[in-house]
């Protein structure tokens, strides 16, 4: 029958005196387009790997040569912007308004970033998701794409050249030849359908390619930012030793409290009585008393001052306005199960390997270093009786005593969670644990967090 009617077509474009168009290119199209779609990785690899004994080739060479001086521009770049970091440091000097306010700049910038990432990752996820659903839709049907072939092959008059072709070539000739009307109506329907797949596959292909270019710029900037706030982070660190010459002791003496006592409430109590600079921190707080309000409410102007040396706003009268300290989602909350028969005293969020985490209100830190199953702990004191502990982190960056301001970077997650009950959760990514405090209890923190970006106080 599909012989007959080849034999019908090419007589009646005969008669009518038009050229007839080469099913078997059209062929010859579809099955190369289809076979780098469905083919096996270990094809690719015998096609695409050229030989041990091989001489590399002038595009080769020329390729590699491309390569190196991409290496080298990217050096030049690093060392640019080390040297542009040296000048901005050197200006801001002992100025430590400028120097916190550029901290909580760029550890903002750094935030963002990350957030402009994780959701360049969410929207990739439908789109390989949907590309793998094609594909294999694509391999279960080959029977039925051999047999089309099959068929435009009797329809045709020449044989096929040797083509290697993409999707994109298949998808070109398939429309040309169902427009000149070449392809009998049976074949002509199956090919469109072949038609539909391999267009969406190939826009989907142009999308991810998209959303990965997107990610790449986006990683480019993020490197860039990280740098530069490490290198204030350490110049913060640096005028805030030279400020106390007995951090290393201090730091010490911590830590050996924190083996000694029995829980959270015993290590805050413990620091804020015997270690110094604990000490020092907690009477300025409690000695503060709580910040001036505009009308009974927050006065959320003075938390643009880079400056300030305590709270700008009463921590009881921050409710609805915190950020989470880090870019995550929420995966335990207060009064959950804690997987271990008793309930969570505070919030856990899954965060990015290397995170950024920062300070979700002004504080004078109290604790700063290990502290059993939590990891690496930071505490704050806020004042008017209430403590912010954090922890889960890889690495923290402020020393004890220190005053922090809402938004300043204090810390970077590792590439694991480092809290034991997240641990023991089987959970693979980094987990940051919040929990906040008032005279010693712990209480539910919901209340505080902003529902939205519009919301969040920032420095």
């Amino acid at each position: 029958m599909w012989l007959n009617q080849g034999r019908h077509s090419r007589f009646a474009e005969a008669r009518s005196g038009q050229p007839p168009v080469s099913m078997l290119v059209i062929s010859a199209c579809l099955l190369a387009g289809l076979s780098s779609v469905v083919s096996s990785p270990v094809m690719a690899q015998a096609a695409g790997t050229p030989s041990p004994a091989a001489v590399p080739s002038a595009d080769d060479i020329k390729k590699r040569e491309q390569e190196l001086e991409g290496v080298r521009a990217q050096q030049r770049n690093a060392a640019a912007l080390q040297e542009r970091l040296k000048a901005d440091i050197a200006a801001v000097g002992q100025n430590r308004a400028r120097l916190n306010q550029q901290l909580i700049e760029t550890a903002a910038g750094v935030r963002n970033i990350e957030t402009k990432i994780a959701e360049a990752e969410a929207r990739l996820l439908p789109l390989h998701a949907r590309e793998q659903k094609i594909r294999d839709s694509l391999a279960s049907r080959r029977a039925e794409i051999v047999e089309v072939l099959a068929a435009l092959q009797r329809v045709g008059r020449r044989t096929p050249p040797a083509l290697l072709v993409r999707p994109e070539d298949a998808l070109k000739s398939l429309r040309t030849a169902i427009l000149l009307g070449s392809v009998v109506p049976e074949i002509r329907q199956r090919a469109e359908k072949l038609v539909a797949d391999l267009d969406e596959l190939v826009s989907l292909r142009k999308s991810i390619a998209a959303e990965r270019d997107r990610m790449a710029v986006d990683r480019d900037s993020l490197k860039n930012e990280q740098t530069r706030l490490v290198a204030l982070v350490n110049e913060r660190q640096r005028q805030q030793s030279g400020i106390e010459k007995d951090m290393a002791a201090e730091a010490a003496r911590a830590i050996e409290l924190s083996h000694q006592v029995d829980g959270l409430q015993d290590l805050i109590a413990k620091m804020e009585q015997d270690v110094k600079s604990a000490a020092k921190a907690a009477e300025t707080a409690n000695r503060q008393g709580a910040p001036a309000s505009l009308n009974g409410k927050p006065n959320l102007a003075a938390l643009k001052d880079p400056g300030r040396l305590s709270p700008a706003i009463a921590f009881a009268s921050a409710k609805g306005l915190l950020a989470f300290p880090v870019n995550g989602t929420k995966i335990r909350d207060f009064g959950g199960s804690d997987g271990a028969g008793g309930v969570e005293k505070g919030i856990s969020l899954a965060a990015r390997p290397g995170a950024q985490v920062t300070t979700p209100c002004d504080g004078w830190v109290v604790y700063a270093g290990p502290f059993r199953s939590y990891g690496q702990l930071l505490i704050l004191n806020a004042g008017g009786g209430y403590h912010v502990l954090i922890a889960g982190m890889e690495r923290i960056s402020v020393n004890i005593g220190q005053f922090v301001l809402t938004g300043e970077p204090v810390a970077t997650m590792g590439s694991t969670s480092r809290v034991a009950s997240i641990l023991a959760a089987n959970v693979s990514q980094p987990v940051l644990y919040i929990e906040f405090r008032k005279d010693g209890t712990p209480i539910d923190p919901g209340p505080w967090w902003a529902a939205n970006k519009g919301q969040k106080v920032r420095g």
